[in-house]
Parts: structure tokens; C-alpha cells; sequence
């Protein structure tokens, strides 16, 4: 599979102990695709043992949520909170709430989430967590519930200096204030515990922008790499929650026109340029299906089934719903359409024969963990914010975010670039996340 004896070997033995686990060895077979000329140059990488510790979290809590129900039901759900690395600063991920929800999905999650967090330069370890819980079709009441169970047993694993979890799918401003307000009941005191707050409790401002924001400057930085930039191209954008809207807003506001967007049950396509603003309306006032723009733009046109979306022509794709949710075919007929450039705004959205197309054909590919980091970042940014009882502006943290962004794209195009591997931004984001926290861990010995 790998061209290194050391990295099949630690890839054999991983998969034989988590064979039940398909998205997290898709994620680290991804990594180890892009480590091999890193390990093949620093010996000591093999002689410490740092591929065989950077595949095992630290820790794995796993427990059981009870809760009850409007009708006076007991319900039972999993919960999980997975501490992967701590070489760099305390673990740092979103909790996701869906039905989908498994050990291997949090895994994946929280393996990506340490070379994402190293990327942003903010001294932060990956982690993840989450629960099978559905928040949909369920009542304020039934969620604060959940959400207060979920946190008595997590409360005893997490702190501002140990780890911060944040939101993820299913886990917005609501859930994030129960989950707060329980954790600041059970322990009495009031710190930046979590990220994703409200505005009013420790929140920071462009946080719920952050990642739609951020996958748009990193798209930036690989236009302009190419003599391009947003101005008057097509865009496609997968999905329609927190990301997709806001990637639509900066989209839009850089000068492209966004087309198309799609919730699981369908898409739209709107040849005029989608409005953000009703987008909001729709998705965040209403928290309607994404059929109801029609009520809004008539002359928009709405097709059942999410997956057609990627047959749209564009300019620009931005997969910014799930994991794997574009596949080889779906990339090959956005190829044929002339597509220009890829960015992830979800995590791993794209399958490896995907993203395989992609770099075949030449189109620029920015994947997830560099190219979604924005989200991550602006939590950090919020955790220093609390640390220091401070609170800036909009603008302040934009700019900062914004800054993270350029960062980011210049050190996955240099790492690459190192390692005779240029304009492989997949390549890059993985070696320059990866040596940050293979010299951590260097330097900390085995125990870390």
C-alpha cells in the first residue's frame, strides 16, 4: 500500500485492531499517502515510535446519556468524547449530534482535527466528540434534557486548560448554552469551557461565520495562485447549514455568484445568484427545508435529491455538507463542466477517488483540514478571549481569522513544495500539520 515498510506496518496492525472502522483508517491512510517522503527523512520519526502514538487517541471516554422525553419516556443515548493529541496545547473539537454518530466517526474526526488544529498556529490538540442523539423534530425542552445529561458525564473530563469541545452538526448556539450552563452548575465556576457561546456569556463575534468565512479566503489564496480570483465565476456550494451560508455570503461578497445549494432532502439552483440573506431566513430564523426559497425567489428551481447538486456547472466547488458526500463519478462530471477549483468546507467530503480526479485532471484541490480550519481558528481565537476577559470586535477577529487563512494556504504550498511535492495542497496540509506535532512530541518523550 505505501512504498515505506515502517508506515504499511503500523497501517497493518492499525486496521487489524479497528477493522470495524472504515472512515478512520480512510483518514489515516490519507495522512500516511502524504508522510511517506517526511518519514523516509527523519529517521527518528520510526525510532520513536511517533506514527505508531499519533494513531492511537490518548483517550477514549465512551457513556451511556439518559434522558427523558416531553411524553415522560426515558430515551437512551451514546456519548463519546475522544482526546486524540495534547503534544501542542489542550485537545480542541466540536461535539456532533446526529443519528450517524460512532466511535469511527469521532475517531476520523478527531484524528483530522489534530493537524487542523496545528495548521492555525494556535496552541491547540485535537479532539472530538459527540452523540447518536437527533436534535431534529425534537422540543427546546426534550434538548436541554439531552444536553444536561450529556454534560454531567462529560463535565469530569474537560476544563479550559484539558479540553474545550465546541459545536459540530447538530450542536449550535442552543445546544452549547445548555450544555454551559449545566457544566457551569455541576463545577461553580464560570470559565471559556466551551467555544461556540453566545455573544451575551463569553461568545466571540464572526464565530458563526468563521467557517464559511475561512474556506472562502482560503479559496482566495489558490485563485489567486492561479492569476484568478472570485470575481464573476460560478459557484456551487453543498449544503445548507452554518458553513454554506456564510461561504455563500463571503462568496458573494468577493465578487462570485453563488448558484446552487442543497439540505439531504434536495437542491436548488438559482442562475441569478442565490441570496444569503434568505438563505439565513430559511435556515436559521425558520429552520425550514431548503424548498421554501421558492417561496421567496419564484423564478429559483428546485430538484429532489441532494447528490444531483454536483452536476451543476461551476467555476467553483465547495463541498460544505458531510463526509464523503462527493464521490469519483460525481468529481468527473464536474470536470467535464469545467470546473476550476475545490475547496472542503465539511470534513473529508470528498472520497479519495475523488479527490484522486481532481489532482489528475488539474483542478486546485484545498482539502479539509487546511481549507475548514476557520471555524477551529475562531474558537481559539474566542478561547483567548476569555482568557484574557476581553471581547473584540468583529472586524478584529475577521481580520485575525483572515490572517490564519493566508497563513495557512502559504504553509501547506511551502510543505509541499519541500518535500518535491508541489501544488499538492492535500500533501502539504498533512506534513506541515504533522511536524508541528511530531516535534511537540519529540521534545515532551513518551509521553506523549
Amino acid at each position: 500500500m505505501f512504498k515505506s515498510e515502517y508506515l504499511n506496518r503500523v497501517y497493518e496492525g492499525l486496521a487489524a485492531r479497528n477493522a470495524h472502522e472504515p472512515e478512520f483508517l480512510q483518514a489515516v491512510r490519507e495522512v500516511f499517502e502524504s508522510l511517506e517522503p517526511v518519514v523516509a527523512a527523519r529517521p527518528e520519526i520510526e525510532k520513536n515510535g511517533i506514527i505508531e502514538r499519533i494513531v492511537e487517541p490518548e483517550r477514549i471516554v465512551n457513556f451511556r446519556v439518559s434522558w427523558v422525553d416531553d411524553a415522560g419516556k426515558v430515551q437512551v443515548n451514546r456519548g463519546w468524547r475522544i482526546q486524540f493529541n495534547s503534544a501542542i496545547g489542550p485537545y480542541k473539537g466540536g461535539l456532533r449530534l446526529h443519528p450517524s454518530v460512532n466511535q469511527s466517526i469521532i475517531k476520523f474526526l478527531g484524528f483530522e482535527q489534530i493537524f487542523k488544529n496545528s495548521l492555525t498556529g494556535l496552541p491547540m490538540g485535537g479532539g472530538k466528540g459527540g452523540s447518536d442523539f437527533d436534535p431534529k423534530g425534537k422540543s427546546d425542552n426534550e434538548i436541554m434534557r439531552f444536553c444536561q445529561s450529556f454534560m454531567t458525564e462529560l463535565q469530569r473530563h474537560i476544563g479550559p486548560d484539558t479540553d474545550v469541545p465546541a459545536g459540530d452538526i447538530g450542536t449550535g448556539a442552543r445546544e452549547i448554552g445548555y450544555m454551559f450552563g449545566q457544566y457551569k452548575r455541576l463545577r461553580n465556576e464560570f470559565t471559556g469551557v466551551l467555544t461556540g457561546k453566545g455573544l451575551s456569556y463569553g461568545g466571540s463575534l464572526a464565530r458563526t461565520e468563521a467557517t464559511g468565512y475561512g474556506v472562502c479566503y482560503y479559496m482566495k489564496e489558490m485563485l489567486a495562485d492561479m492569476g484568478e480570483s472570485f470575481e464573476g465565476k460560478k459557484v456551487v456550494i453543498s449544503g445548507s447549514g452554518n458553513v454554506a451560508i456564510y461561504a455563500c455570503q463571503k462568496a458573494t461578497q468577493l465578487g462570485g455568484k453563488v448558484i446552487a445549494m442543497s439540505d439531504s432532502n434536495g437542491y436548488i439552483v438559482d442562475e441569478n445568484g442565490i441570496d444569503y440573506k434568505v438563505m439565513q431566513e430559511i435556515k436559521e430564523v425558520k429552520r425550514a427545508r431548503i424548498k421554501t426559497y421558492l417561496d421567496y425567489v419564484p423564478t429559483a428551481k428546485y430538484v429532489e435529491g441532494c447528490r444531483g447538486i454536483w452536476s451543476v456547472a461551476c467555476d467553483i466547488a465547495l463541498p460544505c455538507a458531510t463526509q464523503n458526500e462527493l464521490n469519483g463519478d460525481e468529481a468527473k462530471t464536474l470536470i467535464a463542466n469545467g470546473v476550476k477549483a475545490v475547496a472542503e468546507g465539511a470534513n473529508m467530503p470528498s472520497t479519495p477517488e475523488a479527490v484522486e480526479a481532481f489532482q489528475a485532471a488539474g483542478v486546485k484541490f484545498g482539502p479539509a483540514k487546511a481549507a475548514n480550519a476557520g471555524g477551529v481558528a475562531t474558537s481559539g481565537l474566542e478561547m483567548s478571549q476569555n482568557s484574557q476577559r476581553l471581547s473584540w470586535t468583529f472586524d478584529e477577529v475577521d481580520a485575525k481569522l483572515h490572517d490564519i487563512m493566508v497563513n495557512i494556504y502559504k504553509s501547506c504550498k511551502d510543505a509541499a513544495a519541500r518535500y518535491g511535492m508541489e501544488g499538492n495542497l492535500v500533501a502539504g496540509a498533512n506534513i506541515a500539520g504533522f511536524e508541528k506535532v511530531c516535534d511537540a512530541m519529540l521534545w515532551q518523550g513518551i509521553a506523549y
